[in-house]
């Protein structure tokens, strides 16, 4: 069977997937084995490229580094890349725009002080009407999960209070999302009392998929590298990264086989994981041995000549 090439596959995933499908709320999970070069980066790279050309977040994980079984972890990382208070800004300059408010023309004065003279306003009622603005736009959008919502509209105020008493609780709540809080009780004031663990994650993954699409954006592409997941001897070189047992590998497979089955409940988004050969012929770590994901992305009917581009199971070669 003819292999595809990067090219060829980016510009099927830009014209049916990237272009279309997802920016108008679809999503996908797509399995990419690179059959002749075992260096990721060139994919991951040219992705990334034509990621943020249709105007997407572009995110990626590596099982060196984050274990991708655990979903949490997943999230945490997919947090440290985001620039929370970007969006956050964005999101607040839009609802007072929407209000035909005349705000700051640098970035640095942006505050409720500067806005309030702006527009020859009372600085507390102000605040008050801010509050009443983020509760109807944010608190009661119910696609994203209640703490997401509490998360941004904390960080949404946060903006407008750049010199506040408390601006460690903004702080807290980004050290909550990037999973480096240590005491939960920290966010007590900001009425949020869990950490993000498995039973959550996923939701708040999908709420963050929703929070840049109102900030703009077409939505999330996040690039999984499971390569270490097929590694089945230990490094004796404790810097090589993390090295996965069997039941960790089987639950890998899960996490993707749910992200599979959830994809109804996500909107703009592309998740691309990007295996090695050993995914297809390896029978002790590869796909054979759980059939719940196997039986989702294998082509039990394919043409023997020409790969299908739009499978969800793809075979690259080089260009």
């Amino acid at each position: 069977m003819n292999n595809i090439t990067h090219n060829a596959w980016l510009d099927t995933i830009r014209g049916e997937y990237l272009h279309d499908f997802i920016k108008h709320g679809g999503a996908a999970v797509k399995f990419v084995v690179p059959m002749e070069d075992n260096d990721h980066n060139q994919l991951l790279n040219l992705l990334r490229k034509t990621s943020e050309e249709e105007n997407y977040l572009f995110t990626s994980a590596n099982a060196v580094s984050t274990k991708i079984h655990r979903i949490d972890n997943l999230f945490h990382e997919v947090a440290r890349q985001i620039d929370w208070d970007e969006l956050s800004y964005v999101f607040v300059k839009k609802v007072f725009l929407e209000n035909s408010y005349q705000l700051p023309e640098l970035r640095d004065d942006f505050n409720l002080q500067r806005i309030a003279a702006l527009n020859n306003r009372e600085e507390k009622f102000l605040r008050k009407e801010i509050h009443s603005w983020l509760e109807e736009k944010i608190f009661h959008d119910f696609e994203m999960c209640q703490e997401f919502r509490i998360a941004m509209i904390r960080l949404c105020m946060d903006q407008l209070d750049a010199g506040a008493a408390t601006p460690f609780l903004s702080n807290a709540v980004k050290e909550w999302l990037r999973g480096e809080l240590r005491l939960i009780s920290t966010l007590k004031e900001a009425l949020i009392f869990q950490k993000i663990a498995r039973h959550n994650a996923r939701h708040m993954l999908f709420s963050l998929v929703h929070w840049l699409r109102v900030n703009g954006k077409s939505g999330l592409v996040l690039a999984l590298d499971i390569t270490r997941y097929l590694i089945s001897t230990r490094s004796k070189n404790p810097d090589d990264g993390f090295f996965y047992s069997m039941p960790a590998v089987l639950d890998a497979y899960e996490v993707l086989r749910q992200f599979i089955d959830g994809t109804d409940e996500m909107e703009g988004c592309l998740i691309v994981t990007i295996a090695p050969k050993d995914f297809l012929n390896d029978d002790k770590r590869g796909l054979n041995r759980y059939d719940a994901l196997k039986l989702r992305i294998w082509d039990e009917v394919r043409d023997r000549q020409r790969q299908n581009p739009l499978a969800s199971l793809i075979r690259l070669g080089n260009n």
